[in-house]
């Protein structure tokens, strides 16, 4: 999740984490200095020689000798999870990010399902929109049962009226704070359902679809109702998690997406009234989007004021099938936001407070666009780019200084997120997106 606020104001952040999967403990600076993470495991060798890891049951990490049985244990389940699954990646060090960014996905994962940005002050909570990349990558990496919990938890903290708070404390308890909201959850948690169901076992999915659906209907019911006559969604605070004047690509996108795959969904739960009414308000989104956004070239907001954003990813599969002028736009808009370091601002917005800094997410979301639109040379470039910047420990942090060092968080459970599912696409598998339906 993309932080404004400045460290200074906040404790030093992790950069590395232990975990036993019930608990987490972040690393700081001081330990991981000399220190390695034990192949396949959240068990760390110090640069003594010992290991510190975070013992079962309990909440405090420990160090023990070399070896320590339960602490092998411990790297023996987490090996064995790993291989449950899938780690993408066509070379040894991409194999290695990914296995790096599913364990840190892994540890950020609370068992109540909620999925934690990262493991310092003021990331310490679950965003839906974090949580839902998370859910896709792990489902198109076989952690069925990782990716369903996370679900179950966004329906389980769904607001009344469909729509969810911009962040909850990780007990689910609520907000813990007064921010906004953002509308765009209503796209991103049905669209991570989607992403979900393809690729559960068909044994279950639809009995565990069936308790879902509420929660997708909810959220597509109010994402339909926000529609203004223009189609248009209204203004709402997005990714950046600041408020435009007038609607932007960073809620329009999202919502899209979310719109065709609560509609697919319906026609699996066998409820052709709801696809329906979802699939016609896609389909007045998609054309006006097409209408207002297309001839700015995708730019943050409809007012043709604010610049280029990072956002124009999300027109790209696998959230939307890429339509006519995006190739350019995506281009265009990389050029635009790219940095001296090699990554990119989020936007290039005057008013936005990016400074110098690289970030990953924003970044790597131009690396999952092109692997998914056929130009997997451009999409490994940037990818490598961001692999690269992984701090000593393997962790992607959430920001790249002007020096072209890991900075802030690390790991970021949304950048790890984005790289595995780039990863999956990079390897050949075509991941799957919401269609949009014809009339």
């Amino acid at each position: 999740m993309l932080r404004y606020a400045p460290l200074s104001m906040l404790a030093a952040p992790s950069v590395g984490l232990l975990s036993n999967t019930t608990a987490a403990e972040g690393v700081p600076p001081s330990v991981a200095r000399g220190a390695r993470y034990v192949e396949g495991s959240n068990v760390l060798h110090l640069a003594s020689g010992r290991w510190m890891y975070l013992p079962a049951a309990r909440t405090a990490s420990t160090v023990v000798a070399l070896d320590h049985p339960p602490a092998w244990q411990q790297i023996v389940q987490s090996r064995a999870w790993l291989a449950s699954g899938r780690i993408p990646g066509r070379s040894p060090a991409q194999r290695a990010a990914a296995e790096r960014a599913l364990l840190a996905m892994r540890a950020l994962l609370r068992p109540n399902g909620a999925m934690a940005a990262g493991w310092s002050p003021g990331w310490k909570y679950s965003w839906p929109r974090d949580s839902s990349f998370a859910a896709a990558a792990f489902a198109h990496t076989g952690h069925d049962a990782e990716a369903y919990r996370i679900l179950r938890y966004s329906a389980a903290t769904q607001r009344k009226d469909g729509t969810w708070e911009a962040r909850t404390k990780l007990d689910g308890s609520g907000s813990p704070d007064r921010r906004r909201w953002q509308l765009d959850a209503n796209g991103w948690v049905p669209w991570a359902t989607w992403q979900w169901y393809q690729k559960a076992p068909r044994t279950t999915r639809p009995a565990r679809l069936t308790t879902l659906y509420p929660m997708i209907r909810k959220a597509a019911d109010h994402a339909a109702g926000s529609l203004r006559t223009d189609g248009l969604p209204p203004a709402s605070p997005d990714y950046w998690e600041l408020m435009t004047a007038t609607t932007n690509i960073g809620t329009a996108a999202p919502l899209l997406a979310g719109l065709n795959a609560s509609a697919d969904l319906a026609r699996e739960a066998n409820r052709p009234d709801d696809a329906a009414r979802w699939a016609r308000a896609a389909r007045r989104l998609s054309s006006a989007i097409s209408a207002q956004f297309v001839p700015l070239g995708y730019q943050r907001t409809v007012d043709g004021r604010h610049g280029r954003d990072s956002a124009v990813a999300f027109m790209a599969p696998p959230f939307n099938a890429a339509p006519a002028g995006l190739p350019a736009a995506l281009d265009a808009t990389y050029r635009a936001l790219l940095l001296p370091n090699g990554g990119l601002t989020p936007g290039n917005d005057p008013t936005a407070p990016w400074g110098g800094n690289a970030w990953t997410p924003s970044t790597a979301l131009f690396a999952l666009a092109w692997a998914t639109t056929g130009r997997p040379a451009k999409a490994g470039q940037v990818l490598e780019w961001v692999l690269s910047k992984r701090n000593s420990l393997g962790e992607l942090p959430e920001k790249v200084d002007k020096e072209g060092r890991p900075a802030a968080v690390a790991p970021l459970a949304w950048t790890g997120s984005i790289a595995v599912l780039s990863l999956v696409a990079l390897d050949g598998t075509a991941l799957p997106t919401p269609p949009l339906r014809p009339a």
